[in-house]
């Protein structure tokens, strides 16, 4: 009974591209803390911004709201200012961070829906219109910090490193 083996010689550049592929995973895995640290400080920081410009002309803000047909369009500034600004803070400490995404994402499918329809329903038929509206970016990053959480440069990576040593 004769067995023969398997060519090996051309089974090495595979097995090398292989490692190769492994080691490149492996330094760009590497990369998303570092993103996730720039998302959250730039994007925490435009939020807060955000949320803060309007607790501080509220009523310039109030005025928007009721053009939007919102109901008590007062409390509602104050309550969407106040998220966008603790939120933002946040985001950029890295504190709850994936609940803070999921509001903050609720907030901007919220804006999308109420100041920016058109833009909202052409997420199909011209994807432009939607990714260049103001909610977008916005919408964006607090999708990616929903998704990916804060990374280890953050307070929740801090005190889950504290629990699980």
């Amino acid at each position: 009974m004769s067995t023969t083996r398997p060519d090996v010689s051309s089974q090495k550049p595979a097995g090398a591209l292989s490692g190769a592929y492994r080691r490149f995973q492996h330094a760009s895995a590497a990369l998303q803390s570092p993103l996730l640290l720039l998302v959250r400080l730039y994007w925490g920081w435009q939020f807060a911004q955000s949320g803060w410009g309007r607790l501080h002309h509220l009523d310039a803000a109030t005025q928007f709201f009721a053009s939007l047909g919102l109901p008590a369009p007062e409390a509602q500034v104050i309550v969407i200012s106040s998220l966008e600004f603790v939120g933002g803070i946040l985001l950029i400490v890295g504190l709850g961070t994936r609940l803070t995404g999921l509001l903050l994402a609720g907030d901007m499918i919220g804006a999308y829906w109420l100041a920016d329809r058109d833009a909202l329903h052409s997420i199909l038929s011209d994807p432009g219109k939607f990714y260049g509206a103001d909610p977008y970016t916005f919408l964006f990053a607090s999708v990616l910090v929903l998704a990916f959480g804060a990374g280890r440069f953050s307070v929740d990576y801090w005190l889950w490193k504290r629990r699980n040593p």
